[in-house]
Formats: structure tokens, C-alpha cells, sequence
């Protein structure tokens, strides 16, 4: 306790996001992704590049609150939304916020990105130049 107010780990606050949000295992998320009309990657743009789920995009953890609320294409608070990270803390967290936000049909992957690699699961990197 800190004063009146409970102290709280990160993983504290992972364990709390995760009894409020819809979690699937990766082999639940392919469905959840083929039904999604975005499929986001929360991890660090150096995370993304270096492998990611085939047609996710990447909104890190700490910009997606700002970027959700101003873009257009997010307006839509019922779209499906399929979100992970490295190994589903940030993803969770991520999820709970939205649905903060008023969005009502947020999944988050279990397990994450290590997971679906773990799982044999397909990825891709972008193609970036090479400089030598």
C-alpha cells in the first residue's frame, strides 16, 4: 500500500485485464482473425520487422489509444479487432482499453507472437532494403 492506494505490478494489472477481455488460444485465433476486420500488432515497430502475423498491422501499446481515437477507419466501435504482442501482456492490457474505449468485439491471441512462432504457425517480414 502506498497511502490509501494498492501498489500493482504489471503483472498485476495483465492478471486483471485478462479476466475482463476475450482471449483465444492460437489455434482459436486463426478463425477470430479470418472473421476480424483488423488484425493488430502491438509490439515495437523493431518487434514488427522482425516478423509478424500475415496481414496484421502495427500499433504500438503506447500510441494505440491516440491512434485508435483519431483515425476514421476505427470509428466503427462493433468491428472485430484481433490484437496481440510478444507473449500477450501488452495485448491484453490493449484490449481491455479499448473496450474501455467502447468497442465491443476485441479478441486478444494467448501466448502472443511467441506462441503462434512456437506453434508453426506462418509469419512474414517486411522486405526492407539491405544497406552494406
Amino acid at each position: 500500500m502506498f497511502g490509501s492506494i494498492p501498489v500493482k505490478t504489471a503483472q498485476d494489472l495483465v492478471a486483471e485485464a485478462k479476466k475482463q477481455i476475450n482471449e483465444v488460444s492460437v489455434s482459436e485465433a486463426g478463425p477470430a482473425i479470418q472473421q476480424a476486420q483488423l488484425l493488430l500488432d502491438v509490439r515495437e515497430p523493431a518487434e514488427y520487422q522482425q516478423g509478424h502475423l500475415p496481414g496484421a498491422i502495427n500499433i504500438p501499446r503506447g500510441l494505440l489509444e491516440f491512434k485508435i481515437g483519431s483515425a476514421p477507419e476505427f470509428e466503427a466501435r462493433d468491428q472485430a479487432i484481433v490484437l496481440y504482442c510478444k507473449t500477450s501482456g501488452r495485448a491484453a492490457l490493449a484490449a481491455a482499453s479499448l473496450q474501455q474505449m467502447g468497442y465491443v468485439n476485441i479478441t486478444s491471441i494467448a501466448g502472443g507472437y511467441d506462441a503462434w512462432v512456437a506453434a508453426g504457425m506462418e509469419t512474414v517480414k517486411p522486405n526492407l532494403p539491405e544497406f552494406g
